[in-house]
């Protein structure tokens, strides 16, 4: 008996030492994110658990700055000192950064290319991500149309922004955007109607770049919404922000609105708009979106595990989750998704996301939106 007890105990000591064992063989990768509440949450329950179900050999320790400094660009700024001095930064993949939003970065060669090589699934990323090479795009938005199809004819429904404007002067006051300057979904309306003007072709506004011949033609857009200002909901009452819009098309005050796909997605989900709601996107130029890129410094401690994170995130098992968890775009193609969610997002999928630069572009689109379009309000008015 009492060499059975003492069997037993060395038996407890050998898993008790083996199980330790196995969690100092664990490398962590240490991930920053800076991104909203909603995304910090998603990797926690979603993407952290699954991953490391996958890949036993890792722990994901995540990091939230949102709101701490300057959240992750700071950190970069941090890889890069330690790039220069040979120390681990204790950075190993940016949740989200702008790889190309300072020029030391770039000229430090402060990011790690991504290539089918080290991450194989990016060959199935799609063109309109535009990513640049050490960019990871693995989630996306786009702004949509929204409407309820209890008011709102199939038939009826606008597929080309031309017919958008007709049906808004047929239906006056059950359409409504929100102001450029105080949320995406306004300011898509009022870029597609710049794009409209100057030939639907996105490419001409360069980032960086300013040519005042486009700048020269954008009165025409400022016609062409003008002339369904008092067909806007109040006679061109324009909300201070996304989140208004979306109330108002909740409470039934309007029938239509420009709207992101996210926060539009996740308010159909949590019940908070009615049960007709459908969605739909422009055929002849989408409205603009973008998308969020994630990058891994050159210089990481961990960086065979920060690669395997970056293919595991564009897995058709998490970019379905993008869409189903966070309403969000996949980064790789819908036909890597399942046949019912295709089926589902049907009249939303596109393979073109229009971007605007903002910039000059922007304060000009800005400007000459209150000076021309929406004279009735004060820029300074919530």
């Amino acid at each position: 008996m009492r060499n059975l007890r003492i069997v037993s105990i060395c038996l407890l000591l050998l898993i008790v030492v083996g199980v330790s064992v196995a969690q100092e063989q664990r490398k962590e990768i240490y991930v920053y994110t800076d991104s909203d509440t909603n995304i910090s949450d998603w990797w926690t329950n979603v993407i952290i658990p699954g991953f490391e179900a996958a890949h036993p050999e890792y722990d994901v320790v995540l990091t939230i700055v949102r709101g701490v400094g300057g959240g992750n660009a700071d950190l970069a700024g941090r890889a890069l000192a330690a790039l220069e001095t040979g120390d681990d930064p204790q950075v190993d993949y940016f949740e989200t950064i702008g790889v190309d939003s300072v020029k030391e970065w770039v000229d430090a060669g402060l990011f790690l290319e991504i290539t089918e090589e080290n991450v194989p699934n990016i060959a199935n990323v799609v063109e309109a991500t535009n990513r640049l090479p050490q960019e990871i795009p693995y989630r996306g938005s786009q702004v949509l149309l929204a409407y309820d199809s209890e008011f709102v004819a199939e038939d009826e429904v606008p597929t080309t922004y031309a017919e958008l404007i007709e049906w808004i002067n047929a239906h006056p006051g059950e359409f409504v955007y929100n102001r450029p300057d105080r949320g995406g979904s306004g300011a898509a309306m009022v870029t597609r109607a710049i794009f409209e003007v100057t030939g639907q072709d996105p490419s001409l506004f360069v980032p960086g770049e300013f040519e005042a011949e486009l700048v020269d033609q954008f009165p025409k857009a400022w016609e062409l919404l003008g002339s369904i200002h008092e067909s806007i909901y109040e006679e061109g009452s324009y909300p201070a922000g996304n989140t208004p819009v979306l109330e108002l098309f909740a409470n039934g005050s309007v029938h239509m609105i420009t709207a992101w796909s996210d926060q539009a997605l996740q308010a159909m989900n949590n019940g908070l708009l009615p049960e007709t709601t459908k969605l739909t996107q422009l055929q002849d130029l989408p409205f603009t979106g973008g998308y969020a890129y994630s990058a891994i410094p050159s210089n990481a401690g961990n960086v065979e595990g920060a690669l395997a994170l970056a293919n595991y995130v564009l897995s058709p098992e998490v970019q379905e989750a993008v869409v189903e968890s966070i309403g969000g775009f996949p980064a790789i193609s819908w036909e890597g998704l399942p046949a019912e969610l295709q089926t589902q997002f049907s009249d939303v999928i596109t393979e073109t996301v229009p971007t605007w630069p903002g910039g000059d572009y922007g304060a000009a689109m800005v400007e000459g939106w209150y000076n021309n379009v929406a004279t009735n309000i004060d820029p300074a008015s919530d």
